[in-house]
């Protein structure tokens, strides 16, 4: 069986799905170079000259041949085009219906308050009434993702498809689990890098994660607890299957306790997956099939909560480039690796880099480290950024 990964940027979970099996071709919007040498790939930008789409993405697979399909961001936005997608093949993740509810705010609304799960205060267009002055709001777009779009409320009317979402101050986080439609299992907690200027990110935008989490020893049951029922509820409320990515925000309780809010919903394979694999030796390209198929793995968050830290971080220009020779970037420990002579926009993202540390401080440390010698090599000239 052919199967077709396709979303905005495909290569991590490629390298899962090659290391798995056989019969797999991805597109995406990229193409890099690193993806390109290890599965077949095809690029909106360089084999179709179109620019980034949900349609586009739909336009171009109709000229490749494929019996199933497993989508990735930002198709979760976009059931119409997931059921189009799907016609005549297999569907490898959340349906068309599943992703209607999920990513609907309202409906996701309802569904903390029926399942008391902890999210912010989430309004719609139209509620701007009940926002309380004294509360800080974010002005958010409805067909959200990487924290683009995201800025403080300054009062005036919801324009176009946007919610207000109260904000609630502490760690973002992104919480990995496989489910079955009924049961779950957690594989992963990450710490979401946000908005670091090391990196060519500001405000809200996702710019990395850390794996683990890290977490009070003393605290870390109860929390585990906490995020497995968040998990278990969202699974039997909306039926999620295969891998799936929520977002939180951690505070700390009245009891002193670390307290999770839902903030988001990504029913597809997420980012942070690909520091689960590196970390655990478990392939989330098959844990996904396989939990679509009714069989969960057989994994236990408690037990890989400490010890060594690995990181990932996306390294954005801050000025327009053009990509110097980059043969030997991904032996430098680089993905989402760009071809030489490739020109890069200010704002785009360059490439991820991958670190590690026995702490999570030097972990960061070694991440941000990297990202400067990156920009060194594609920013800097005779010493001085231009």
């Amino acid at each position: 069986m052919q199967i077709l990964i396709v979303g905005v940027s495909t290569r991590a979970i490629a390298e899962s799905a090659v290391s798995s099996r056989s019969g797999v071709i991805t597109l995406d919007y990229f193409g890099d170079r690193d993806q390109s040498a290890l599965v077949e790939n095809y690029s909106l930008l360089r084999d179709f000259k179109l620019p980034f789409s949900a349609k586009a993405l739909l336009q171009a697979s109709r000229q490749l041949k494929f019996d199933a399909v497993v989508y990735i961001s930002n198709l979760e936005n976009h059931p119409a085009v997931v059921k189009k997608l799907a016609q005549g093949r297999v569907l490898l993740g959340n349906s068309e219906a599943v992703l209607r509810q999920v990513r609907d705010w309202r409906a996701l609304r309802q569904c903390c308050g029926a399942e008391k799960i902890l999210c912010p205060v989430t309004l719609l267009p139209g509620e701007e009434s009940k926002a309380d002055p004294a509360v800080g709001w974010l002005h958010k777009p409805i067909f959200s993702g990487g924290g683009r779009g995201i800025k403080y409320w300054n009062g005036q009317p919801i324009d176009g498809p946007h919610i207000l979402q109260a904000h609630v101050e502490g760690r973002s986080a992104s919480m990995a689990f496989a489910a079955d439609g009924q049961r779950s299992v957690i594989i992963g907690l990450t710490e979401q890098i946000i908005g670091r200027k090391e990196l060519g990110a500001k405000g809200f935008r996702w710019c990395g994660n850390i794996l683990p989490l890290k977490l009070d020893a003393s605290k870390k049951d109860a929390f585990i607890g906490a995020i497995e029922k968040i998990a278990a509820r969202l699974t039997h409320r909306f039926g999620l299957c295969g891998v799936n990515g929520a977002d939180l925000v951690i505070t700390e309780g009245p009891d002193g306790e670390p307290c999770p809010f839902l903030v988001e919903v990504n029913p597809r394979y997420s980012a942070s997956m690909e520091l689960v694999e590196r970390a655990y030796g478990l392939n989330v390209f098959s844990a996904h099939l396989d939990a679509l198929g009714g069989r969960l793995p057989d994994f236990s968050l408690a037990e890989h909560l400490e010890g060594h830290y690995l990181g990932k971080g996306i390294v954005f220009a801050r000025k327009t480039v053009t990509m110097p020779e980059t043969k030997n970037w991904g032996k430098r420990g680089r993905r989402d690796i760009p071809c030489p002579g490739e020109r890069i926009e200010a704002g785009h993202p360059i490439c991820t880099v991958l670190a590690e540390g026995e702490e999570r401080e030097t972990c960061l440390n070694n991440l941000l480290a990297s990202a400067e010698t990156v920009r060194w090599e594609t920013e800097y000239e005779r010493g001085e950024l231009i």
